[in-house]
């Protein structure tokens, strides 16, 4: 009974979705203090605990410190997301690349430009939103299929979703961990480099382009793409995560204001706008803490993880339960990061219990939750590139071959225990693991 909130939700958002044909067609927040409302009436077996305390619970969980800097950093990135836009960034970056880009080579090119736009901006949305027209533009040029294209869009797309410092789904696969940006990065990144590899030698094999047609490109300015390569190479020296979107949030609002493209009051309208995009994300976060909190209090994540583990004798089974939890719960909420922030708590108890590394935890949280967000055909990121070109989100799945490939090759990570980290943690990693604990 404890752990029936969580499910409560799963059933709303599943059965709207059956009941309109439409699995977004359920409010996500809505679901969730709904969940809230009924978690709230429970009561842990064989006790009695008022309302009151009750509440505490949730708002004690939902106020964590961990919960709170989710909240912060999602605001930050929002702002990020919101300013380069502005400033032109996204497309002088498309641009760029379009000009280096062989017709021969336009379809590994075109993953290749959604990889890096994506691992720059932290975001597939935006991603699939600026090069979904550009991908069908291209398909329809060279007389290859649509959904082809936009298939190459959302997995490249999905591929900077997996392994940006600033994509909402890595701030929340690291701060449920209590683990650094950097370390979470390369554990990803020997899974996403071998699916990326397969996926360009795959369309390099298996597709004719006519070479014949020349690829229309525009101007672009260098300066506005400075931004990403600070956000980047600061993640990448191991500032923390708040540093690393100030640095770039800077970046891009002096860029801006030097080139024109905005006055500093409609700069920070531009800040504002960008952490209204994540308000909803924030709150949710904070209503999932309450839940969570909740559910332990009433044994619903014992009773969990004593499932989960029943059969499990070794930290390979536990690893393969945390990547079934993550899978379970983005299929049927179609929404990668509320699967991270939902899954990081249990996965943390079994990190514990079982002694995975949470570097790697963290990993395979966004690695599996990331495969099948990129696949699932109500997800939000098949529905935008299909609304492009009005087709079925459907007919493009089949043509989503890295989220296939890094759940193939996530699997694989289990079975053969790679990467593995030393068994020496530094002492932030373990002051941060001990504050999430």
């Amino acid at each position: 009974m404890g752990l029936t909130p969580i499910l409560l939700f799963v059933v709303l958002v599943v059965a709207t979705g059956l009941i309109t044909n439409d699995i977004t067609a359920m409010p996500i927040l809505v679901a969730f203090f709904i969940s809230a409302g009924y978690g709230l009436c429970l009561n842990p077996k064989g006790e009695k605990i008022s309302f009151s305390e009750k509440v505490q619970t949730f708002c004690k969980g939902g106020g964590d410190k961990n919960i709170i800097l989710l909240v912060l950093i999602f605001l930050l990135a929002g702002a990020f997301y919101a300013v380069t836009i502005d400033i032109g960034a996204r497309d002088a970056t498309v641009n760029m690349a379009l000009q280096f880009v062989p017709t021969a080579m336009i379809l590994p090119g075109l993953f290749l430009i959604c990889c890096f736009i994506s691992f720059a901006m932290g975001t597939s949305m935006g991603t699939i939103t600026a090069l979904s027209p550009i991908g069908a533009g291209l398909a329809n040029s060279l007389g290859l299929p649509v959904e082809l294209a936009l298939g190459v869009v959302v997995g490249g797309a999905m591929f900077g979703d997996n392994l940006s410092f600033v994509s909402d789904t890595t701030i929340a696969a690291t701060r449920t961990q209590g683990v650094q940006l950097k370390d979470k990065f390369r554990a990803n990144l020997m899974v996403a480099l071998p699916a990326c590899l397969v996926t360009m030698v795959l369309l390099l094999v298996f597709v004719d382009v006519d070479t014949s047609e020349l690829i229309e490109t525009k101007d672009y300015d260098v300066w506005r793409i400075l931004p990403y390569l600070f956000i980047i190479g600061f993640a990448l020296t191991g500032f923390n995560v708040i540093t690393v979107l100030a640095v770039g949030i800077a970046s891009a609002c002096v860029v801006g204001l030097l080139q024109g493209s905005f006055t500093v009051l409609t700069m920070m309208h531009s800040i504002q706008k960008g952490m209204g995009w994540m308000q909803d994300l924030a709150m949710i976060a904070i209503t999932i803490g309450g839940i969570v909190a909740l559910m332990h209090a009433n044994g619903g994540i014992t009773w969990l993880i004593n499932r989960l583990t029943k059969r499990v004798t070794s930290k390979k089974g536990a690893e393969f339960s945390i990547a079934g939890l993550v899978s379970f719960l983005d299929i049927t909420t179609a929404n990668n990061t509320i699967a991270i922030v939902t899954a990081g708590p249990i996965a943390s108890d079994l990190n514990e219990k079982y002694g995975v590394d949470p570097r790697r935890t963290a990993s395979l949280l966004d690695i599996f939750s990331c495969s099948f967000q990129g696949l699932v055909p109500y997800g939000a990121q098949l529905l935008s590139a299909a609304a492009v070109v009005g087709i079925s989100p459907l007919a493009i799945t089949p043509y989503c071959w890295y989220p296939m490939l890094i759940f193939v090759f996530g699997l694989l990570a289990i079975w053969f225990n790679f990467p593995t980290f030393e068994q020496k943690i530094d002492d932030e990693l373990t002051g941060a693991s001990a504050a999430v604990k």
